[in-house]
């Protein structure tokens, strides 16, 4: 009888895919910044809303601190060079590149923002979080974290998107949105890969999304905000609300307008579900959703 494997075993050295030269360049992105017409936004139109301001701030920072989490990644999958590869490769130059566009369409709007300043204070918090340690010890577990955290910036942007209509960006989060739904793809194929080697129960998936559902809310959303807040300077000086009043207010804002059916589809996808189960309860599952995000 085979032994019942805790993780699973790397890929053979004969079936892993060689790993890129130090001197090829990462892979080139669909669609570049310097592609977005800044100079046209309609500046009137998002100038005077706090909330977008402290949502796409707080955005920019998390993305452009991405690539310390990426090395976590990359190293955390080393034994599987094709997950590790695509992480360098691809996946870290997307978040970033959402970075960079995020804080190029903060500073035309906001300029008087110290962007640069409020992220260095951000990023001295923030890294001492980005360790290996708190990734899932089971690399199999660790895929359906990435799964939720794709499925929670899927449906982010996508609310981001439709809480205004300024041309310029509805077409940055437009791109955005649908490169997370293609990292949410790569990270549900390499789980189901890995789930064909060794699997691992549902229970154990279910616990793993519930867990990680519970911290989508906590620390880097809250820290990223914290920052912002603390240099936002003369704009919204006049608002009288506190940081608190204000993040309960953003994340209420949030929680209203996600994309419930569009997240539990996703989230539903890491449990292989027969599709015939996976349509009876999808629909209940949503109602449930839909009410717990709009108390």
């Amino acid at each position: 009888m085979q032994p019942n494997l805790s993780y699973p075993p790397p890929p053979r050295r004969s079936e892993q895919l060689t790993p890129p030269s130090k001197t090829e360049g990462k892979t080139a992105p669909h669609w570049r910044v310097q592609d977005i017409d800044f100079s046209a936004i309609d500046r009137a139109a998002v100038q005077g809303n706090e909330d977008l301001f402290f949502l796409l701030t707080s955005a920019s920072f998390i993305e452009t601190g991405s690539d310390t989490y990426a090395v976590n990644l990359a190293e955390h999958f080393a034994a599987w060079p094709e997950i590790a590869s695509w992480l360098s490769a691809q996946w870290e130059g997307e978040e970033l590149q959402h970075g960079t566009a995020l804080r190029a369409y903060v500073e035309a709007v906001w300029p008087a923002f110290p962007w640069q300043q409020a992220y260095d204070s951000f990023f001295a918090e923030y890294s001492q979080l980005c360790t290996v340690e708190e990734l899932d010890p089971d690399p199999r577990l660790e895929l359906v974290a990435r799964c939720v955290v794709e499925t929670g910036t899927t449906a982010y942007y996508h609310t981001l998107r439709e809480l205004s209509d300024e041309p310029v960006l509805s077409q940055l989060l437009g791109n955005i949105r649908n490169d997370e739904v293609n990292h949410f793809k790569h990270f549900l194929k390499f789980f189901k890969e890995m789930q064909n080697e060794s699997p691992v129960g549902r229970a154990r998936i279910a616990k793993a999304l519930y867990r990680r559902l519970k911290e989508l809310r906590e620390s880097d959303t809250e820290i990223a905000l914290r920052h912002v807040w603390g240099h936002k300077g003369r704009y919204f000086k006049g608002s009288a609300t506190t940081f608190e009043g204000m993040a309960q207010r953003i994340y209420e804002l949030i929680s209203r307008s996600l994309p419930a059916d569009l997240a539990v589809r996703m989230l539903l996808k890491p449990m292989l579900l027969p599709p015939r189960v996976e349509g009876l309860i999808r629909t209940p599952i949503c109602r449930l959703a839909t009410r717990v995000m709009s108390y």
